[in-house]
């Protein structure tokens, strides 16, 4: 043997060569998956791409299967409408002009019984310079007082379920009744509406107003210029109902099991999700704001407002939860990960507990076997009460966003509670038992 500085022994030169193969082999072997991992982690980007474009697709798809297909739902969407102020007074300004072109002024007074004559004129009151504009307003009461009453609603009700083909006529060009489509205007007959107000008219000295024949009179549910294109690609979402969600989910999921960083996969799917999802709200939004701009001037802005955020209500509660389940199954990715903040964040999730734990088991706290049992079976319980969440997502009736953060909520302080019950691993006294010391 020579001292440092001498040359290299037979065994030294061995074991170089013997690192200087290992390393050649390793970097030959490495070569060839480079290729590979691109092409999976292309096709992966794809999918998962692919799957949030199809993300708020999927969602008017369900709306549209939903909201259209299924009559008491929709009847409960648009009931509320009945009872909007901005609704009734189109609704009494529509019939108001319906029986206005039915009467004829000269021959009102006349017209009338001498006996049912004072109670008109009190009802008229001052007549003033304007015969016309006083019995305008009379009738505009009397449609306003019918508007504003449980017989419109119970008459909007049953009209919106025997015919509620109203929005499948505006989106997918079927049905038929009541609700009609003109060009590019969706209407409901007031017919029934108006045959009270007359009777009203009637029973308060009007008797002229009986003689009006039987009116059938339009009211504006809906009215755009791209009706006729819009329906044909909401017809196909309808088509795809319930199975296009199915379909971006599984896209997604592909690409996360194909993807070699899988936890950075399921971050950027489920982003990708919210924000292709944040998009379709802001795009309903702005299209509120053109569709309303362009209503013809006859149409009262404050009812297609109130008819506009009726119908799209349940297509932004899916948008609002579905967003807030993306960020959540991020953010849950995200901290169960390897990054450096994600781990300071648990540190101090886990220190906070286990000071809990310390305190609780200086105050006299004993749990018996339930905490070894819990740290046994840590990683069982834990995926339990996540399936559990799952579960408990999936079988809730049309999710809200509040509700994704309540599951979310729940399913952490449940967490807390496996966490508190497994800490303490080391203090004999907490759990009932000792753990047992190394050998020395």
């Amino acid at each position: 043997m020579t001292d440092g500085n001498g040359p290299a022994q037979p065994d030294d030169r061995d074991e170089i060569r013997e690192l200087r193969d290992r390393v050649a082999t390793l970097e030959s072997a490495r070569a060839p998956r480079a290729p590979r991992h691109r092409g999976r982690s292309l096709l992966a980007a794809i999918l998962i791409v692919i799957g949030c474009v199809l993300a708020p697709l999927s969602l008017v798809a369900a709306w549209a299967a939903d909201e259209v297909g299924d009559t008491d739902r929709y009847v409960a969407t648009v009931g509320p409408l009945a009872s909007n102020p901005a609704v009734q007074e189109a609704v009494a300004n529509r019939a108001t002009d319906a029986l206005m072109s039915h009467i004829d002024l000269s021959t009102l007074l006349a017209g009338v019984a001498p006996a049912d004559r004072p109670r008109l004129e009190k009802a008229l009151g001052k007549l003033g310079n304007s015969l016309e504009g006083a019995v305008r307003s009379f009738v505009h009461d009397k449609a306003l007082a019918v508007a504003g009453s449980s017989a419109f609603e119970t008459i909007w009700k049953q009209a919106n379920r025997q015919v509620h083909s109203s929005l499948d006529k505006a989106l997918t060009g079927k049905g038929g009744g009541a609700v009609q489509l003109k060009g590019d205007t969706v209407t409901l007959d007031i017919g029934p509406l108006v045959d009270r107000v007359k009777k009203r008219l009637v029973d308060s000295g009007m008797s002229a107003a009986g003689k009006i024949p039987e009116i059938h009179t339009d009211f504006t549910i809906l009215t755009s210029d791209k009706i006729s294109k819009v329906k044909t690609y909401v017809r196909l979402l309808q088509v795809a109902g319930n199975w296009l969600p199915v379909i971006a989910l599984v896209l997604v999921a592909a690409g996360v099991l194909l993807s070699v960083r899988k936890r950075r996969a399921v971050v950027t799917g489920a982003l990708g999700v919210a924000v292709a999802v944040g998009l379709l709200g802001i795009g309903l939004r702005i299209f509120r704001v053109i569709y309303l701009d362009r209503l013809p001037a006859s149409v009262s802005q404050d009812a297609a407002a109130a008819v506009y955020d009726t119908m799209t209500h349940f297509l932004f509660t899916m948008v609002r939860m579905v967003i807030a389940l993306g960020v959540v199954v991020a953010l849950g990715a995200w901290l169960t990960g390897p990054g450096s903040r994600a781990g300071v964040v648990r540190g101090l999730w886990t220190s906070g507990i286990g000071a809990v734990r310390s305190t609780a088991d200086g105050a006299g706290m004993r749990l018996g076997p339930v905490g070894p049992f819990v740290r046994r079976y840590r990683t069982w319980i834990t995926w339990i009460v996540v399936v559990a969440a799952l579960v408990v997502l999936l079988l809730w009736s049309y999710p809200t966003g509040w509700v994704v953060v309540g599951i979310a909520l729940c399913l952490l302080f449940v967490m807390a509670v496996v966490e508190f019950l497994g800490a303490g691993a080391g203090s004999g006294a907490g759990d009932g038992e000792r753990e047992p010391r190394p050998a020395t």
